[in-house]
């Protein structure tokens, strides 16, 4: 079995890179970029707002349906056929929608689109995850999801700079054309990767251990609340500051500036951090300072409350998805990948609840600030499980 010390740096920069890698293809190119194009394309006239939220929801329902998929399809040999597979379908999707103004296609091309990033963003980081248990390095896994916070100012920079030059479908040509070559070398560097197919006891059959039990429970409650606390902030954001702020104010598009820029070093963070005290300690404090955020929004109204709840979710929410995935793993380690996958199509789940909710919020009379309360009431929820999840052997 490889250890720690005879993997080379090289080798272990390059499979952490190809992770980020696919992340930032079917996150940032495929699912975040459409916040920045959607207000274009609603001027370019190619649907309306309301046409447009119903795109998004066919999107996150792909997801959820992706990583439901995943748990089905969680074994090692069939990652490695998966993985290349649902990169493909991110870039024929993503090519489909270059070419047509029709609703109807571009619903069920994002919807398609989501099935595909939901799976990769199961299967990439196992896949990953199980590579490094086997070399002593699992401290290591979070740093794939440094792709996510690089995906949003990619994302974000592509549309901007094609700005003035691009119109309707043809907005999605950039976030097309440059799929191609990152799915490309992502999925051949992962799928190359040495990484049993099962595991076995001494009599040769695969071992199997119990989804749900008295460790796991705690942990999917936990990131239950997670979902639902940080989906609320990283919807409405941008919302909440137009309603506060004058017009013209740097942070009606400052919001989301801030989240990126302090998203692309969390990983880096809590991943040295879980290493340094531990992930559970870690996971509590992670969920501490993200209920702080989203509870600055609601007593603080205006600059301050909005620059906080960027920064703090923006600095902790993936740091959420990197230590709970790890905890499981650690809880269930002959099963991580299907162990993700459920995680992910529950953390789906609830991102789904979070803007629905706040709808039902709304239409009763409530408002946005106060349905920040529901991710607060949330984001406790889960920092409460936490500390009923036990401790992972050593």
């Amino acid at each position: 079995m490889p250890t720690q010390t005879s993997t080379p740096p090289k080798e272990l920069f390059s499979v952490l890179a190809a992770g980020a890698v696919v992340l930032l293809v079917v996150h940032g190119l495929g699912r975040f970029i459409y916040t920045p194009l959607l207000p274009y394309l609603v001027d370019d006239g190619q649907f309306s707002a309301a046409n447009g939220a119903a795109v998004a929801t066919w999107n996150y329902l792909g997801y959820l349906m992706g990583a439901m998929l995943a748990i089905r399809w969680h074994r090692i040999d069939q990652i490695r056929t998966l993985l290349p597979v649902s990169l493909a379908v991110h870039v024929i999707t993503t090519l489909a929608i270059t070419q047509t103004d029709n609703l109807a296609v571009i619903s069920g091309s994002r919807w398609l689109n989501g099935v595909a990033n939901g799976m990769v963003f199961v299967h990439a980081p196992a896949l990953i995850l199980e590579w490094l248990v086997l070399r002593n390095r699992s401290s290591k896994s979070g740093l794939v999801y440094i792709g996510v916070g690089l995906g949003l100012l990619v994302s974000s920079g592509l549309v901007t700079g094609s700005a003035d030059w691009l119109e309707g479908a043809e907005r999605w040509w950039p976030a097309a054309l440059l799929s191609i070559p990152l799915a490309w070398w992502g999925a051949a560097r992962l799928i190359r990767l040495e990484v049993p197919v099962n595991h076995h006891n001494e009599t040769g059959k695969p071992v199997t251990t119990p989804l749900l039990d008295r460790a796991s429970i705690p942990l999917f409650l936990s990131y239950a609340g997670a979902g639902l606390g940080y989906i609320l902030p990283m919807t409405f954001l941008p919302l909440l500051a137009k309603l506060e702020l004058p017009g013209g104010h740097w942070l009606l598009d400052g919001t989301w500036v801030i989240v990126a820029l302090f998203t692309i070093p969390a990983p880096w963070i809590w991943n040295k951090l879980g290493g340094k005290i531990g992930d559970l300690p870690a996971l509590k404090l992670n969920f501490l300072i993200q209920l702080l955020g989203v509870l600055a929004a609601v007593i603080l109204p205006g600059d301050l409350g909005l620059i906080l709840c960027a920064a703090l979710v923006g600095s902790t929410f993936l740091g959420t998805v990197l230590l709970t995935q790890r905890i499981g793993r650690a809880l269930h380690p002959h099963q991580g990948p299907r162990l993700s996958a459920a995680m992910v199509a529950l953390y789906g789940f609830t991102q789904m609840v979070g803007p629905w909710l706040t709808k039902q919020w709304l239409d009763g009379g409530g408002t946005l600030v106060s349905a920040f309360g529901i991710g607060v009431a949330a984001l406790a929820f889960g920092l409460v499980f936490v500390f009923f999840v036990p401790r992972p052997a050593v």
